[in-house]
């Protein structure tokens, strides 16, 4: 009864905080309460470790279900970027408290916690954990020549934090300048239509092809045939854009904008071209650099490559996970 009991009280609390973040918020906090009862009954003395790899409602799931098991298990929370930290924090800083790793996947996001808990820092820095995602570099062989001169890709969600409204503006400011390039959009979203329409205001969609959503496979022989990759982003929504790691490794330029992980990524800036976001002229004079420059293309690209294999190597890092994991000890916390 004294676990029932407890259940019931963490998922009132669970609840409470999460109303006052929207009627969304609320609705998937309630959604994961049964869950967490149901798999706590079947599988409460099945694990070692309870990692959640969301710090957003996976991680309140992982919670609840962490306080049913019997055992002291240690609990273990990642924290990527927009739907899990930078926006509606339900239920964070309790989450934050009661871990035993927070695992972030940038240095930024370490420093956006504390800004965003400037009282609780303190209590959990020790436990911050920063760990680069991976990638199987294999599947990434570097070709960093063979590509056509003139072609720009960016890859991602058409949503307005992406910033692929200023990319537009700036292939337009490309073309006064005289500057002959190809432009390919690859994906999908809610801002496709708007997109598209001011690729027409701007005189410019001869030279623009929006692609749509494409198959990974399609996305990386698109990586492989770009002269320079541009991820434009405006706001904070991605942490550590995939696509860019994904760049570094294949031999593709990047220019991506000063936010969030991405300096991180680009070695800040050894590895890339930075341009502060929203900013249109830095960012076409950046492009223009590259399509112009063959020298500074593989210059960057060689950096980037030696720095993938460096920081991002999946199964280095995965082994160095592992290690974290199964070191781990549990130290019995209580939230109120």
């Amino acid at each position: 009864m004294q676990k029932v009991g407890r259940f019931v009280r963490d998922a009132l609390v669970v609840s409470a905080s999460s109303t006052r973040f929207g009627v969304m918020p609320f609705a998937k906090s309630l959604y994961v309460i049964p869950k967490a009862w149901a798999w706590a009954r079947l599988y409460s003395n099945t694990y070692d470790h309870i990692l959640a790899y969301w710090g957003n409602y996976a991680a309140t799931c992982a919670y609840l279900f962490h306080r049913l098991t019997d055992r002291q298990l240690p609990f273990s929370m990642f924290l990527h970027a927009g739907i899990d930290l930078y926006t509606d924090q339900v239920y964070l800083r309790q989450k934050l408290l009661y871990a035993d790793n927070i695992i972030v996947v940038c240095d930024f996001n370490r420093r956006f916690i504390q800004d965003l808990y400037p009282d609780l820092y303190p209590l959990i820095s020790h436990k911050i954990r920063t760990y680069n995602l991976g990638l199987d570099l294999s599947g990434f062989p570097y070709h960093p020549t063979g590509r056509p001169a003139q072609k720009i890709l960016a890859v991602g969600a058409l949503h307005k934090y992406k910033g692929f409204e200023y990319l537009l503006r700036a292939a337009q400011e490309l073309t006064g300048r005289g500057i002959d390039y190809e432009l390919e959009l690859i994906g999908d979203g809610i801002e496709a239509d708007s997109l598209k329409r001011l690729a027409k205001e701007l005189l410019i969609s001869e030279r623009v092809r929006f692609t749509g959503w494409c198959r990974p496979d399609e996305v990386r022989a698109a990586m492989e045939q770009a002269t320079v990759l541009v991820h434009p982003s405006k706001g904070l929504g991605d942490a550590v854009p995939t696509v860019i790691k994904e760049c570094m490794a294949l031999g593709t330029p990047v220019v991506a904008s000063d936010i969030a992980g991405i300096p991180e990524l680009l070695d800040r800036g050894r590895c890339g071209m930075l341009v502060p976001p929203g900013n249109i002229q830095e960012l076409a004079n950046a492009i223009e650099a590259l399509l112009i420059n063959e020298v500074l293309r593989r210059r960057y690209a060689g950096a980037a490559r030696r720095y993938a294999e460096e920081k991002f190597d999946l199964w280095r890092n995965g082994q160095d996970l592992a290690n974290l994991l199964g070191s781990t000890k549990r130290v019995p916390r209580d939230v109120a």
